[in-house]
Formats: C-alpha cells, sequence, structure tokens
C-alpha cells in the first residue's frame, strides 16, 4: 500500500496530541502536590495545587516541544488501526480537556470504562480510544475523544479484565466539526454521565473539581474564541 501524505501526516499529528495529553496529564502528581501544609501554630496552611500548565490552551506548535517518551517498564501492545475517529488535515489551534477520575482506592476496571463509555455515546476507533462523532457526518472527525489516563492512552481491547486505571481524559481538539461551544455542551454532559456511571468525578485540566464558576469560565473562552473565528472567516481579502 502506498504512503499516503495527506491521509498518513495528519494521523500523526492527531496521535503525537494524543501522547502528549496523556504525557501531561496521566503522570503522578509530585509530591505534596494536592496536600495541605500546616502552618506553625498547627492549624492548616494552603493547598498546594497541581501545577500543569495552561492545558486548555495548548498550542498545536508547543507540543512538538514537549518529551513524550515513556520510559514504561513493560511494552503495550499497538491497538488494531481504525478509520472511525481520525481527525482530518488541520492545524489544532487549542485543546480543551476534563478528567474522570476515581476515587481514591478504587480504581476503574477496564470492562467499566467501555460500558460507560458506549452508554454515554462514544464509539471505538481511530488510535485505538474511543470518540464522540457527529451523526452523519463522521468523515468530519470526532467532536472530543476519551483516552485512558495510563499510558500509553490506547484501549487494548483483547485485555480489558486487566485494565485498572486512575481515569480517562477527555478532549476536544479545535478547530473541529462543530463549533466549539457546542462541542463543550456535547463535552461537559458526556463527561457528568460518564462520571456517574463510574461513581467518579469531573476534573478540570488542572485537576481540581470542575464547579460552575469555571464551567461558566469555560464557556465564556469558548464563545469568544467562536467569534473570532466568525471574524476571521468574514475578513475582507481572506
Amino acid at each position: 500500500m502506498e504512503w499516503n501524505p495527506q491521509v498518513g501526516i495528519p494521523l500523526i499529528v492527531f496521535g503525537a496530541v494524543v501522547l502528549v495529553l496523556i504525557y501531561l496529564f496521566g503522570r503522578p502528581r509530585k509530591p505534596g502536590q494536592g496536600e495541605r501544609r500546616a502552618t506553625r501554630a498547627g492549624g492548616e496552611g494552603e493547598r498546594i495545587e497541581p501545577t500543569f500548565g495552561d492545558a486548555g490552551s495548548t498550542d498545536a506548535a508547543t507540543q512538538g516541544e514537549l518529551d513524550v517518551s515513556w520510559n514504561d517498564e513493560t511494552e503495550a501492545a499497538t491497538p488494531a488501526r481504525s478509520s472511525v475517529g481520525a481527525r482530518p488535515e488541520g492545524k489544532i489551534e487549542r485543546i480543551v480537556t476534563l478528567f474522570i477520575a476515581a476515587r481514591p482506592g478504587t480504581p476503574l476496571a477496564g470492562t467499566d470504562i467501555v460500558v460507560a463509555a458506549e452508554k454515554a455515546g462514544l464509539e471505538f476507533g481511530d488510535m485505538g480510544i474511543f470518540h464522540r462523532l457527529v451523526l452523519g457526518r463522521k468523515a468530519d472527525g470526532p467532536v472530543f475523544s476519551m483516552a485512558n489516563m495510563v499510558k500509553p492512552g490506547h484501549f487494548d481491547m483483547s485485555r480489558l479484565d486487566d485494565v485498572r486505571s486512575p481515569g480517562v481524559t477527555l478532549f476536544m481538539t479545535l478547530p473541529g466539526p462543530l463549533p466549539a461551544l457546542d462541542a463543550w455542551e456535547m463535552l461537559l454532559p458526556t463527561a457528568q454521565r460518564l462520571a456517574e456511571l463510574l461513581d467518579a468525578q469531573v476534573l478540570d485540566e488542572g485537576r481540581n473539581a470542575l464547579g460552575r464558576q469555571r464551567i461558566a469560565h469555560i464557556r465564556d473562552e469558548l464563545r469568544a474564541w467562536d467569534r473570532q473565528q466568525e471574524r476571521n472567516r468574514i475578513r475582507p481579502g481572506r
């Protein structure tokens, strides 16, 4: 089969984005992150939050500078290739990320993750991960995708009984097949449904509990992003 750069290059880029997301957000917290330091008087101190940078607005150019080597003890099996959810050619300008995190001491079973994904309307496909597609427009690529929080991020469907994961990562790349705000309005309820089915919790890109204020802020950001895209399309001379 001949190499087709118009198909192969976008797949390689999309695969690199998935690996970068798992590297950034799937790795363990640094010692002390998420804990509270005691004050000298013995009282409760300031909470130390995880620091992962501004993952909600990751630029595609920056991703090429990141180290995506895993150094895993065991080599994971490569998932079967599928065209379902393959992202069409195009520059990735922004990535929006949410996490579905298991509760402490109760990792998620692989079979439970797959059942929950299917109930939430996700479809297994390209890169060995799950995708939410636009009905009747699958060729337009995924609205958003779901990867395993454990490196390298894909799901080996032949070994699901052995899978125990601290959670999954939901991410959408922009521009996509839908306006950013419309895509978010599909992503958020899917994340909440998955959390309900898995008895887990929804976290934002900084691994903090996703509250109303943060949801409103994300909506405002994506609404502004859509407006900017619209202005770019109608700008004279373009």
